[in-house]
């Protein structure tokens, strides 16, 4: 049984603030030994809980200045895989998900332009399977965030994958 505890907490939440941070300074702000808090973030890591380690990139400083919400209805699951294999392959879609309500996935989208989201919408649009979409442009962010508030516990174990796809 994998289990995280106080400590690990204390690591991850120092690591999502700052990832870059010296492990002398993270076993500093532990109060453990420099190879101990490299066996604890190993760990971390071999399990799955730290996924990797990601530059925090402005994409208004790229000219990057559309944010858009896109739902996609589909006809039915016959081209699921199809169609999560061609969305994640658009470096423009940062996020892809399977929902309930209103359509079969909703993407997070940033292009530089209007005239690049409605390039990218025609891309989605002709794939196979998808009806339809229904975009929400991004007006203004007020918050935008990746931390996890962890607690210690015992791990959740992964669901096996479907269709290739982690659920």
């Amino acid at each position: 049984m994998e289990k995280i505890d106080t400590i690990d907490v204390q690591i991850l939440d120092l690591l999502q603030e700052n990832g870059r941070m010296k492990r002398t300074e993270l076993a500093e702000a532990v109060d453990l030994s420099v190879p101990s808090v490299s066996e604890r973030m190993r760990k971390l890591e071999d399990r799955g809980v730290i996924a990797g380690y990601h530059a925090v990139v402005d994409p208004k400083r790229l000219h990057i200045d559309i944010t858009a919400f896109v739902r996609v209805i589909s006809v039915g699951s016959d081209h699921y895989a199809e169609f999560v294999e061609a969305v994640s392959a658009m470096d423009e879609v940062q996020e892809l998900h399977s929902i309930t309500g209103e359509g079969s996935h909703i993407l997070k989208v940033r292009v530089p332009n209007t005239t690049a989201l409605e390039n990218l919408l025609g891309r989605i649009q002709h794939l196979p399977g998808v009806r339809g979409t229904r975009t929400s442009l991004v007006l203004s962010t007020l918050k935008e965030s990746r931390f996890l508030k962890a607690e210690p516990m015992v791990l959740h174990q992964p669901e096996p994958e479907l269709n290739g796809v982690e659920t």
